[in-house]
This record gives C-alpha cells, structure tokens and sequence, in this order.
C-alpha cells in the first residue's frame, strides 16, 4: 500500500480502536486495495451512516432528484473541518451540503446552474418563523378562478390551480418589484415543493414520487389507471403544514446557525469549471455529487418547478452536463477538478460521490481517481458506504439493491 495515504488510514483505525466509531452497524471498516494506473489507493468499505429514513434534521426534508442524505456531507464536515472553516458544493441541487455545513457552524458556498438549486437551499439558510410564514400566507390574495397558460387539468383540481396561480403571480410580482424577502422566498420554495406528490400533502392528485413531474400525458393515463381524479387541496393549509414540519426539530441554536451561514454564504449558478468569483485557496472542504451520466432528465424532471418559478427548461437543458459517455463526461469532469485544486486550499478536502451507474457495470470512482490526480490532488481512496435501503427501494417497483445506484462511493483528495 502507498505511504501517501497513511494518514488518513491512521486517522479511521484510531477512531475504531478508540470507539469513536458511531457507525451504525457497529463493524469493523473493512480496507481493501484498488490498482490504477499502476497506484495503489485503499477503499474503506462499512456502513459509515444510518440506512433508515428521516434521522437528519427534518430541515432537509425537501424532495429533490439524485440528491444524497445529510448523513454524508456530515460525516466528511465533522472529519475534515472546523468551525467557521468554508464548505463548498459545485453540484448543490437542493442544498443538503451547505445546509448540513451551516448547522454545523461552518461557512458555505453553493452552485449549481440549475435556478431551482437557489430556490430550494437558499430559503433554509435565512429561515422565517412560523409565525412570520403565517402572517404572508394570509396576506396574499387568492383567486380561484384562474388558470394556468396551460392545461394543468390532469393534475389539480380548478380551485387549486386558482390558488397555485395566484401564488405564482403573488412571488412573481414581489420578485419584479424588488420585495421578494425571507417568508416569500421560504413560501416560493415550499409551493414548488409541493406542487405534485404522491398524498394529500402535496396539491396534486395521486402521481408519482415528489421529485419529478411526468408528463400530462403519463398522468392522464396514471388517473385512468387509479380512476382518479384531482380534487381540492387548500395551499395555504399544505403550506403552512410542511413549514411545520421542516421547522419541528430545530432549535434556537441551529436557527442562529443557518442565520449566521447565510450571512457570509455565496450562492453562485455558473459552469463548475469556472467559478471565477471564488478566491484561490479559499475552500477547506468541497462534498459534492455531479451528475451522473445520462441517468436523470433534471429538466424534463423538473418542467412543472421550472413553470412555477418562470423558469425556461431548454436553458437548463444546455447548461446541465448530460453525457451519455464516461469519455465525455470525463472530459468535463477534468475541468472541474482543475477548478476545485485552484479553489481548495493546502491542506484541504475533496470529498466526490459518484455512486455506481448502469446497474453498477460502470464504476465512475475509478476515472474520478485519474481526474483528481492529473488536476494535483493527492488521493487518499474511496470511501463505500454499504446499506440495505429500506423506504425508498419499492417506490419504483424495483429493488435499490440490484438496480440503481447501489452505494455511496466516494472518492476523497487532498491537497499537499
């Protein structure tokens, strides 16, 4: 084995034998060795974070595409950094690294060239009371009889649609006039949240899990199948509801966290590979998962959130990386490592989840090993958090553990 990464394989034998290990399974990590390139790196291997859902703070408890859970910033961010030291995510899509990283007193950075990336994380950072959301919520006009500028039918109830749109027009106005504050931007982020789900807490009938939207079409075929038929859902109500329940767990110090790290956060939405507005040696630690081949239609996805928040899909389309090949993906790939060895400072961290695709035949750490190397880090392996997965490996009628992204795997740099 290479002495480079004895360090940091030190680093996790104390924790065992010292029992600061609070793994779950309560194993021993298992280290097994991987050859690249005639380069031996070590792949630490154990359940490093609880498989059950909904034990973070229930701040993150938006719905967003291919995201990860809190428990894995977490765990790189209480490893590698201290307080008031800088996390970054070039990838950021619904926040859970910056809003993890805030929690826990750190400062943040955020991008992600998806428009919807802002909406979701920024209003968890300057967060309103419920009292406050409240307050807004009963301010804002409703009419009922409005109606989309499209057909929206197959999805909500006439009454709701009225509502959906009136909040719409509501944020749209207030964002044109310069008034959009902290219980609009929390409102806006809660609405688009809402808006198609799979239970009376969401303001659509019965469709398929809360992170995309399908197609008119697929719906109206959805409904005949269920024989459904959307009836109404009172928004404010949803609203407010969901406010709770983002809100129910955090406490007076957490709050004054999240405030403190929106202060001083950066929320950026450019190419990762050029990032121009962050200082040289300014980042401690940087977690983040790219996309991931062609596996997600981010924008076919997320159409209906798009609409909501007047956001066009073709420019997301042109933005977001989408290769169909490692090759082009690499070639990608290798630019943002560039950028991340000139943002990261000596002696910080690169932590980069790339699960496993095409039913695991693809295993894209092994290129991100050669990505990291050639941009100057120094690879000290690949972290694999191994899980059975419980509540979401039925939702799609498959099992998580034979398709799908089947682990965690992560590749972890430094910078000497």
């Amino acid at each position: 084995m290479s002495t480079y990464i004895s360090d940091f394989l030190k680093d996790f034998v104390f924790r065992e034998t010292s029992g600061l290990n609070s793994f779950p399974g309560e194993k021993r990590t298992l280290v097994e060795e991987m050859q690249i390139g005639g380069l031996c790196f070590p792949k630490y291997i154990n359940e490093f974070w609880t498989s059950k859902q909904r034990q973070g703070s229930a701040i993150h408890q938006i719905s967003y595409r291919a995201c990860f859970k809190s428990q894995l910033p977490r765990f790189f961010i209480n490893l590698l950094t201290e307080e008031e030291e800088v996390v970054y995510d070039p990838f950021c899509g619904r926040g859970t690294t910056i809003i993890e990283a805030a929690l826990l007193g750190r400062r943040v950075i955020s991008n992600d060239v998806n428009p919807l990336s802002v909406v979701f994380s920024k209003p968890r950072l300057a967060v309103p009371s419920l009292k406050e959301i409240e307050i807004r919520l009963g301010d804002i006009p409703l009419d009922q009889k409005l109606r989309a500028n499209l057909d929206l039918s197959m999805f909500f109830y006439p009454d709701t649609e009225g509502e959906i749109i009136s909040l719409q027009h509501y944020l749209k106005e207030r964002k044109k006039d310069g008034k959009e504050d902290n219980a609009d931007s929390w409102i806006r982020m809660v609405a688009t949240n809402r808006l198609t789900g799979h239970s009376p807490g969401f303001f659509s009938v019965y469709t398929l899990p809360p992170n995309q939207a399908v197609s008119p079409e697929r719906q109206k075929k959805i409904n005949l199948k269920r024989n459904q038929q959307p009836v109404y859902r009172d928004t404010k109500k949803i609203i407010l509801k969901k406010s709770h329940s983002l809100l129910k767990n955090l406490n007076s110090s957490e709050k004054e966290a999240l405030h403190k790290a929106w202060e001083t956060a950066l929320f950026l939405q450019k190419d990762a590979r050029d990032t121009s507005e962050l200082p040289e040696n300014s980042v401690q630690l940087t977690v983040t998962s790219p996309p991931f081949l062609d596996v997600v239609q981010y924008s076919k996805d997320n159409w209906l959130r798009c609409w909501f928040n007047d956001i066009k899909t073709e420019e997301i389309e042109e933005k977001i990386t989408m290769a169909r090949t490692v090759e082009e993906w690499s070639l990608v790939m290798g630019g943002v490592f560039e950028e991340l060895f000139r943002i990261t400072k000596k002696g910080g961290w690169v932590a980069f989840e790339v699960g496993e695709v095409k039913q695991g035949k693809i295993r894209l750490d092994e290129h991100v090993i050669n990505l990291g190397l050639r941009a100057g880090f120094v690879c000290e392996g690949v972290i694999i958090n191994q899980q059975v997965f419980t509540k979401t490996s039925n939702i799609w009628g498959i099992s998580n553990n034979d398709r799908g992204t089947n682990t965690n795997r992560i590749v972890v740099f430094n910078k000497r």
